[in-house]
């Protein structure tokens, strides 16, 4: 199988980075050699405005280039992660005209939303999920807080949508978890194109013995639940020691907390090898995001450590957090949060069990050689889908009675 990975970074690095990689590496540890082609967002400082529009819209030179790379390669598949905005849509239309399948992980929720999140003015927003023409967005500065910037996504994705992009020229997206998957359909996707794939990690850190503080790792931001957590540590009784790992806008009123409270302790930004084992040496994880977040990094990384996680019930979280490896609390609710963290320190030996089913969770779904199985079954899907549809455009018959229709998850 020739694989082509396709991927436009952002200005800062990100999770959609750090899947691009890993999976490139898992391709690669099973014998694969994948090509990669990337662009770069720090090219856009050097470009005019209406250069970037325009490639926005529609990238001709990434459509040549792309076409190139994969009628000379003999490419079977070209799997995407972000194509946002200097790759452009117009890459699947190149890809598909060579014969190759078309993959696309839906790390985000920009086909729905310029802002990628759902998410407004610290409240969840769907006011563009069933519109084709995005102009809320416009109007609110979505993207970047800029309504030029946000009118040339939205035209884009009109664009798209009016040429039927999305749906014909992409054989088999990738959404990291049902809900997502849900909300995708919701916006107006086709069920049958979207199959659920998690993401994985990279590096097992194995099991730690647990301890007896609570882990927040994130950006310090009002999405991520920053003012709940300390809110429902200001309401905690008996105290619970608590370390935060991370930075970000919110950092003055978490030192402020920090002033008033000797059992919060910031530890500002931290190696990954460094966040594993303060997740395996404690009692638990919480993740208290506003935001409906596709994927739950950060809870797989804890049942790897064997250690029990406390989610709002938003998004992928709802998912992923089970009442055997944690609890769910209501998002933006901090009595809610102290209940549940209450609840789950109440019984150490519940606790403790706890951990055996975190690390059986992540053994279950989470570890990179199933998610390598369940990549190279995508591929082969969207290869024969691909097939088909290209026997059809050249008006023939297709004899391969074995090409199954998309599932919505891997099983």
């Amino acid at each position: 199988m020739r694989i082509l990975i396709a991927h436009n970074f952002y200005q800062q690095s990100g999770g959609e980075d750090r899947v691009f990689y890993a999976e490139a590496a898992l391709l690669e540890q099973h014998g694969h050699a994948p090509l990669r082609y990337v662009l770069h967002n720090k090219q856009i400082n050097d470009m005019a405005y209406l250069s970037v529009a325009g490639k926005t819209i529609w990238n001709r030179q990434v459509h040549r280039e792309l076409a190139e790379l994969v009628r000379s390669a003999g490419i079977d598949v070209v799997h995407f992660h972000n194509t946002f905005p200097l790759i452009s849509p117009a890459a699947y239309s190149a890809v598909r005209k060579q014969g190759a399948a078309v993959v696309q992980t839906l790390h985000n929720y920009r086909l729905l939303c310029p802002s990628a999140t759902l998410f407004r003015d610290g409240h969840d927003c769907e006011l563009c999920l069933h519109r084709k023409l995005k102009l809320p967005a416009v109007r609110y500065r979505c993207c970047r807080q800029s309504m030029a910037a946000s009118a040339v996504l939205a035209a884009s994705l009109a664009y798209h949508r009016w040429r039927g992009t999305f749906e014909r020229d992409v054989d088999v997206y990738i959404s990291p978890s049902e809900a997502a998957r849900k909300l995708f359909i919701d916006g107006g996707m086709s069920a049958d194109q979207i199959m659920v794939k998690p993401d994985f990690l990279e590096n097992d850190p194995g099991p730690g013995p647990g301890g007896n503080y609570a882990l927040f790792a994130s950006q310090l931001s009002h999405e991520k639940g920053l003012e709940t957590l300390l809110a429902a540590w200001n309401q905690l009784s008996p105290r619970m020691p608590l370390k935060i790992v991370g930075d970000g806008p919110m950092r003055d009123d978490l030192l402020e907390a920090t002033r008033h409270d000797s059992n919060i302790e910031w530890l500002g930004r931290r190696p990954l090898h460094e966040i594993y084992a303060l997740l395996g040496r404690a009692a638990l994880l919480v993740i208290p995001s506003l935001v409906r977040e596709p994927f739950g990094q950060v809870a797989i990384e804890a049942f790897a450590c064997g250690t029990p996680v406390i989610a709002s019930d938003q998004g992928a979280l709802s998912d992923i957090v089970t009442d055997q490896t944690g609890a769910l609390f209501a998002a933006g609710d901090s009595a809610d949060l102290v209940r549940a963290i209450k609840e789950l320190t109440a019984n150490p030996d519940r606790l403790r069990a706890m951990r055996t089913q975190c690390r059986l969770r992540f053994e279950t779904l989470y570890t990179a050689e199933q998610n390598y199985q369940q990549l190279i079954e995508i591929y082969r899907r969207a290869i024969k889908i691909a097939r088909a549809k290209r026997s059809v455009d050249l008006g023939l018959e297709f004899e391969d009675n074995d090409v199954p229709l998309p599932h919505n998850q891997l099983g």
